[in-house]
């Protein structure tokens, strides 16, 4: 059994990454069920709504699962900039006969600033916490691991991973460049290292003592094989649970994988303010004109699709995807894991 199974009471170094508006309760407890870490995505969520993601979870499995929390720069609200950008897209908005709206809102807060969120964790005390796009206050940092919860940090570079060792996590997530979703980079208005996985990874084996998750274009047995022969103690895969009946990925989003589109995905900005990793759609390229923050800018992408979609439009859809995703497999999440389980035997 590896150090990382050891680590977070798992039988396969394999974790299904917390997807916001993918993962599910059914997903995480299936993954969990059948040997991974299923994860929940929860920095979309309020305390409450996070509360009853985890009893979910827990009513279908009583193993260790991971809860993931959004550590962004809370956003700064500029009304000139984001007027400005309503304005950019409002011949989107009336391609479908509607008006952007008056004002755009900050979605979501970060975890950052959310103590209430701190204090759930603390009373419901989950196996494993994950952090994307920074790191919490050392005195948060202290306090979960004092619960007893297992801490994990998302880093892009090795400058990032200093500062999740130096506050004490338990584990290192290296995303790769070709990883589906949000980049996990702590300050994109510094630029992105742009690292491919298996290099971060050898790097990260190299220069840290904590265990090394490889994140990033792995889809099967012989990607987890790879990344292990290079010292990582364990993957995380995402794009490669979307296609399971538990994801909440919508019917569109799952044509799009199986579809051609999935061999051409790009990173962009332009839907929620920060670079992510997606199935190319209206909203990628220069759009010439200034972001609001994130997750300010959703608000407005998110509008957008509300309104084209009604109209059955899905050209401005975040289907986030990563490099790997002509490999997605339609099986049942357990399925799914057994048979990644079967081709790392194999490999």
């Amino acid at each position: 059994m590896s150090s990382l199974c050891v680590l977070l009471g798992i039988r396969h170094p394999i974790i299904q990454a917390p997807m916001v508006g993918v993962s599910t309760p059914q997903l995480a407890a299936a993954v969990s069920n059948a040997g991974g870490l299923g994860s929940l995505g929860v920095g979309a969520s309020t305390p409450a709504q996070a509360r009853e993601l985890i009893e979910q979870t827990r009513a279908l499995s009583d193993k260790p699962f991971n809860i993931n929390l959004f550590c962004h720069r809370p956003a700064h609200a500029d009304a000139t900039r984001e007027s400005a950008w309503l304005e950019h897209l409002r011949p989107l908005f009336a391609e479908f006969g509607a008006e952007p709206p008056q004002q755009l809102r900050e979605i979501y807060l970060s975890f950052l600033a959310d103590p209430a969120m701190l204090e759930l964790l603390l009373e419901q005390r989950p196996a494993v916490v994950s952090f994307h796009f920074g790191l919490p206050p050392q005195d948060w940092v202290d306090a979960l691991k004092a619960a007893g919860i297992r801490l994990l940090a998302c880093v892009t570079s090795s400058a990032e991973a200093r500062l999740a060792e130096a506050v004490g996590v338990d584990a290192l997530v290296a995303q790769g460049i070709e990883a589906g979703g949000h980049r996990g980079v702590f300050e994109p208005e510094r630029g992105d290292a742009a690292i491919g996985t298996l290099a971060l990874v050898r790097v990260l084996v190299r220069q840290c003592r904590l265990p090394v998750i490889a994140a990033g274009g792995i889809m099967d047995g012989a990607g987890i094989k790879a990344a292990l022969a290079l010292g990582a103690a364990g993957v995380q895969l995402g794009t490669a649970f979307v296609l399971c009946p538990e994801s909440a990925a919508n019917a569109a989003y799952r044509e799009a994988l199986k579809s051609e589109r999935a061999h051409a995905t790009a990173i962009t900005s332009n839907i929620s303010g920060r670079p992510a990793r997606g199935l190319s759609n209206r909203l990628y390229g220069d759009l010439g004109a200034a972001l609001p923050d994130y997750p300010i800018a959703y608000d407005a992408a998110k509008a957008l699709h509300a309104v084209a979609s009604a109209q059955g439009c899905h050209d401005f859809a975040a289907q986030w995807a990563g490099q790997g995703a002509p490999l997605a497999r339609e099986l049942p999440a357990a399925e799914l894991l057994a048979a990644l389980v079967a081709e790392l035997e194999q490999a």
